[in-house]
């Protein structure tokens, strides 16, 4: 007589196989997708950037839900996470054919004699009925304990599946699949979130932990290496130790942290064109002129940190096709705020948009190369007050060209010219030169608009410039490579742009401004303008050569004011470097001129620039330019008042203390002079400061013999009369 317990089991074996007879009979079978169809319904939580070339530039996770990295093939996976994935789940399963029927019984009979002992029994399920469960949700284990018709509809499927899948695609697709821990899915994603390492880099204590997780990916760090010291024994192996995967599974398992696999390097435009979890979009971008532009930001921003600089952005484009050929949004770790995207960021565009300006006025014939501008002390009437326009260097220089004017970045003839074309039409004209943000009406901007009083984006001011370096066209930019072809349309006529590019490449026309030596004079043929905004917040330096527009931002993203930095010390630095690099093994050709652009020579009466050979649009010409009232040109050298000018109305500060307040008062022509207020000496030499008093107030500049030079009346208003 058999004992009871064994009678009572083979009772249980023989209806379980009835049941399941019956049941295999009657159930149909689930719908099971090919292996190829597995794989390519995979998604990655990621998505990755490339560049023009195929190399991997940025990462970003799209999918919050859970954590995937890349499919990886068996032969991806370590040797030691293959065997000892075996040893633990499926011992049989190379001989088995999605069922272990041995195990099976082995899992029921336990369970039967778990009935009186209260202990939970072992389970039974092949790594192919478990991948069932990973294909289907309805077939995975649930909270609550699963009934025999749905093991056996596992069953069905596991059966099914290893019908048309061979056992190393059961064994491939089940460690992409499989949840190691929290929102980490497959061993691509565990490799790297617990040891920051390929899956085929795991070594054997590390593939013990990672297949102990499988069993409760959310167990406590000694239980999984309890576990995981289990299966050592198990396996018949003394390496690692017990104690060694208790260290390791207290330092992967108590600090999980992921690690990306590849380096972020261009991650502003990641986030502006990646969307979809799994995809792999290859930019225009080029990864070593990315990987340059970032250092040289850097080190031009490391060295301005004592005058308050923190943020930069880049942007490189190719002129023919406009692919971006560079894109750094911040400065990264020096940034107190890496997130924010410099290059698309709108900030006040200073001195830069006067090339635009003046490009106008040569078009429409209303002035020359050579024509003569009045930079002198300039007060216009507007709505809000006078606007007294004053230049970078708080100087005058009195008559000058067009082409020094710009190249030299002049504020009072800026302001002039605007005059001559309006600021409503020259509102309308930047927004054809693709500045989108520049969406009021002339009135809001007033003559402000000249010096750069409006924000723009450095990614559209550069694709401005671009459209004065390809004759006046203009087209959008590309950021994917099959981004071409696209429809342009012309902003400038083909010689007033030829006439703006060549004065932006004049080295002799900038040098009243910024020297002969300078970032902006390059060893290839460029053109350039800086660019600084109010109160020192903002600092550009935009310019071409003949294939490449380079821009370059530099600021606070804060709007923190940076100290003692203009367009040539902050930006144009970096400008240089990219456009060296740009050209270190080819060069950069002048444009050719035009149809209907005439060289011709002239001179100026009286010389206040020297003879030259200059261009002009056809029927513009002329061989010599007069100055009106000229004489000998002695007005030009007698000291005048330049600060404050008739008329100017001096607003104190309410909160700070009058004696706080200075006034400095400021002439040109010669040094000894001597300033009398109100009938009172107040100073000597070409520069006085005063402490404001409310009032009106005459001002007399004379010289060191006591005749009269130059007189102005002015009001201070806000401050107690004396």
């Amino acid at each position: 007589m058999l004992p009871k317990r064994i009678r009572l089991f083979l009772l249980l074996a023989a209806i379980t196989s009835a049941w399941l007879g019956i049941s295999a009979f009657f159930s149909s079978a689930p719908s099971i997708p090919s292996f190829a169809a597995t794989k390519f319904a995979y998604r990655p939580s990621e998505a990755w950037l490339l560049d023009r070339n195929g190399e991997v530039i940025a990462v970003k996770r799209i999918d919050n839900t859970v954590r995937r990295l890349p499919w990886v093939s068996l032969q991806e996976i370590s040797p030691a996470a293959q065997e000892l994935l075996l040893v633990s789940e499926d011992k049989r399963f190379y001989s088995h054919g999605g069922v272990d029927w041995l195990a099976l019984l082995a899992s029921a009979s336990s369970g039967v004699l778990h009935l009186f002992d209260g202990k939970r029994p072992r389970g039974a399920s092949t790594l192919t009925m478990q991948l069932a469960g990973f294909l289907d949700p309805a077939l995975a284990p649930a909270k609550s304990k699963r009934t025999l018709a749905q093991k056996w509809r596992q069953i069905i499927a596991a059966r099914e599946i290893e019908k048309t899948w061979g056992k190393r695609e059961i064994l491939e697709a089940y460690f992409n699949l499989a949840a190691f821990r929290g929102e980490i899915v497959g061993i691509n994603a565990a490799s790297f979130a617990l040891f920051g390492s390929h899956p085929q880099a795991l070594n054997r204590a590390q593939s013990l932990l990672l297949v102990a997780l499988l069993k409760g990916p959310m167990t406590k760090p000694e239980q999984v290496a309890s576990r995981a010291c289990a299966l050592l024994k198990a396996s018949q192996e003394n390496d690692p130790s017990c104690a060694a995967l208790r260290d390791l599974a207290r330092v992967a398992l108590n600090s999980p942290g992921f690690h990306i696999p590849q380096d972020s390097i261009a991650p502003h435009l990641a986030q502006k064109l990646l969307r979809q979890a799994g995809s792999r979009i290859t930019s225009t971008l080029d990864a070593n002129l990315q990987r340059f532009a970032i250092q040289s930001l850097h080190q031009h921003l490391l060295a301005l940190d004592t005058q308050n600089v923190k943020d930069g952005a880049v942007v490189v484009i190719d002129n023919s096709t406009g692919d971006v050929l560079a894109y750094i949004g911040s400065s990264g770790d020096i940034s107190a705020a890496a997130n924010v995207d410099g290059a698309v960021a709108l900030r006040q565009a200073g001195s830069t948009l006067k090339p635009f300006l003046y490009g106008m006025a040569i078009e429409d014939r209303i002035l020359t190369a050579a024509s003569v501008m009045d930079d002198s002390p300039l007060q216009l009437n507007t709505a809000m007050g006078l606007y007294i326009p004053q230049n970078y260097d708080r100087d005058f220089k009195g008559a000058v060209s067009v082409r020094t004017a710009l190249a030299s970045s002049l504020n009072v003839p800026a302001v002039r010219t605007l005059g001559l074309i309006g600021v409503d039409r020259f509102a309308r004209t930047l927004r054809a030169y693709g500045l989108q943000s520049v969406t009021q009406d002339g009135d809001h901007y007033g003559f402000s608009l000249a010096l750069g009083g409006v924000d723009v984006s450095l990614l559209e001011l550069s694709n401005a410039y671009r459209a004065l370096a390809n004759q006046g066209m203009w087209h959008p930019l590309g950021f994917q490579t099959a981004d071409h072809a696209q429809t342009g349309k012309r902003v400038l006529s083909r010689q007033a742009a030829f006439i703006i590019a060549n004065i932006l490449a004049d080295k002799g026309a900038r040098a009243m401004t910024f020297g002969l030596e300078n970032p902006l004079a390059t060893k290839v043929w460029t053109a350039a303008k800086t660019g600084t905004s109010k109160d020192m917040r903002d600092n550009w330096c935009i310019g071409f050569s003949s294939r490449y527009t380079v821009g370059v931002w530099v600021g606070n993203f804060d709007g923190a004011p940076m100290r003692d930095v203009s367009g040539v010390s902050g930006a144009a630095p970096v400008w240089r470097d990219l456009m060296d690099y740009l050209h270190a093994n080819n060069g950069s050709a002048p444009p050719k001129p035009p149809r209907e652009l005439v060289a011709q020579a002239v001179r100026f009466s009286p010389a206040i620039e020297s003879a030259r050979s200059e261009w002009f649009v056809g029927g513009t010409e002329t061989g010599e330019i007069k100055l009106a009232n000229t004489n000998s040109g002695a007005e030009h050298a007698q000291a005048k008042i330049l600060y404050p000018t008739d008329g100017t109305v001096i607003a104190m500060d309410p909160d700070i203390p009058p004696n706080h307040q200075r006034v400095q008062f400021n002439s040109r022509g010669s040094e000894e002079v001597a300033w009398i207020l109100d009938g009172t000496a107040v100073g000597n030499g070409a520069d006085v400061g005063w402490n404001p008093s409310g009032g009106r107030h005459k001002l007399v500049l004379t010289d060191v013999g006591g005749n009269e030079l130059d007189t102005v009346r002015f009001e201070v208003r806000g401050a107690m009369s004396p």
